[in-house]
């Protein structure tokens, strides 16, 4: 079975790539020119704005199913940057979305906590979504042409992924905060952020059960604690033995300059721990995981 995996320098799939490798024929699309190679894994270098391009490739390739995470995902930068976002999170979703559906190969889609709003919080899957920011617009677009597409794609919501890079650098905050607080760096954390945070050895898990099981539709990827980001960053620099004192509460949507932020974008998955074999662990469960995985 093969599996297409785009955005495959970045943190998410290097998570799966680590788990999937050995049994999945792994083919990876991404921008670097130079990887941090896998053995075993095919890489592809592509824009994937070159629609021509990422036609013939997975006309090449013929993956029976595909992993969708690469995204314009900086909040603030899709902001500011609007017509860009619009082209790299609505529009490759759009081509990949019709490439899979030309050839009955399923898709899943990674989408994001903040297409809510934030105001209720606890949100399900029969939640409607609802931006603050032009990213989560964005996502919602995307996702509603994914599940248009074909019955058997998946909108896989994901949580705020914490953990270290399992390959390669990959975009990961507990890195940089480890690293901060190693030089004794006082660091914001906004107390008006509560989340639902999924480890990215627990994601990369679920993602590679929802390319190869019978779910489709829309799947809430979360962990099983619900916490606002400076609890958070307390209890990550408790375990890990560092000053607590270095940690300070902020309040994102009072920082100038910033897209707004949903307040409580808090998942509930239930779906997930009733439908998939990968358990949903708590932040210290997912925070040991990922401290301790070993490839």
């Amino acid at each position: 079975m093969r599996l297409l995996i785009t955005g495959s320098d970045g943190f998410v799939a290097g998570s799966i790539i680590a788990q999937a490798n050995g049994t999945w024929e792994i083919h990876g699309i991404g921008r670097s020119e130079n990887p941090t190679r896998v053995t075993g894994v095919f890489y592809h270098t592509l824009d994937l704005l070159d629609e021509e391009g990422l036609t013939g490739l997975f006309n090449e390739i013929r993956p029976d199913a595909v992993i969708h995470t690469a995204a314009m995902a900086n909040i603030d930068v899709c902001q500011v940057n609007q017509e860009q976002a619009e082209r790299v999170n609505v529009g490759i979703t759009k081509t990949i979305a019709r490439l899979c559906a030309e050839q009955k190969v399923k898709m899943v889609f990674c989408s994001t906590d903040t297409v809510f709003d934030g105001i209720k919080g606890d949100y399900t899957e029969s939640d409607a979504p609802h931006a603050v920011n032009f990213y989560a617009l964005t996502k919602i677009k995307a996702e509603q042409i994914v599940l248009s597409s074909s019955p058997v794609n998946v909108v896989a919501r994901l949580a705020l992924v914490m953990g270290l890079p399992v390959i390669g650098q990959g975009n990961s905050f507990l890195a940089d905060t480890i690293a901060k607080l190693k030089k004794g760096v006082l660091i914001p954390f906004p107390a008006n952020e509560i989340r639902t945070p999924v480890d990215v050895i627990t994601l990369g898990s679920a993602l590679i059960e929802l390319a190869g099981n019978h779910f489709g539709g829309i799947i809430h990827l979360s962990g099983s604690t619900k916490i606002n980001r400076y609890e958070m960053a307390l209890e990550i620099a408790t375990t890990l033995g560092y000053p607590t004192e270095l940690i300070f509460r902020a309040n994102s949507n009072a920082m100038p300059g910033r897209a707004p932020r949903a307040n409580d974008a808090s998942m509930d998955n239930s779906l997930a721990k009733q439908i998939l074999k990968t358990p949903m662990r708590t932040l210290s469960e997912g925070l040991n995981l990922t401290l301790n995985f070993k490839k």
